[in-house]
């Protein structure tokens, strides 16, 4: 089991799992033990199934952060858009950690 387990939540799942395989590739680069996935209309299933550590969201979705941080007792965050349009793993990984604590 990964030390931190980081999940995505968008509108389709497309760009997400894009960037999932860029953060994958720069914990890999940074020796961080993490799980990270993406779910779309599957959300409330992943979280009740994966028990994730930080919850960051697309900005398509970030209406949802209300409804979301209402729920849940993890950090629930909306992903940068800039660093989500230019695909930044890097700086998304970096914030998911940061919060995690």
């Amino acid at each position: 089991m990964a030390e931190k387990t980081i999940m995505l939540c968008c509108a389709a799942g497309m760009s997400t799992s894009l960037l999932v395989s860029k953060m994958q590739k720069a914990a890999e680069s940074d020796g961080i033990d993490a799980e990270i996935f993406a779910a779309a209309a599957d959300a409330d299933a992943k979280l009740e199934e994966k028990h994730p550590d930080v919850l960051m969201l697309g900005p398509q979705v970030r209406y949802m952060e209300g409804q979301f941080k209402s729920k849940l007792s993890i950090p629930v965050e909306v992903i940068n858009m800039q660093d989500y349009g230019m695909m930044n793993g890097e700086k998304v990984l970096r914030e998911a950690v940061k919060l995690i604590g």
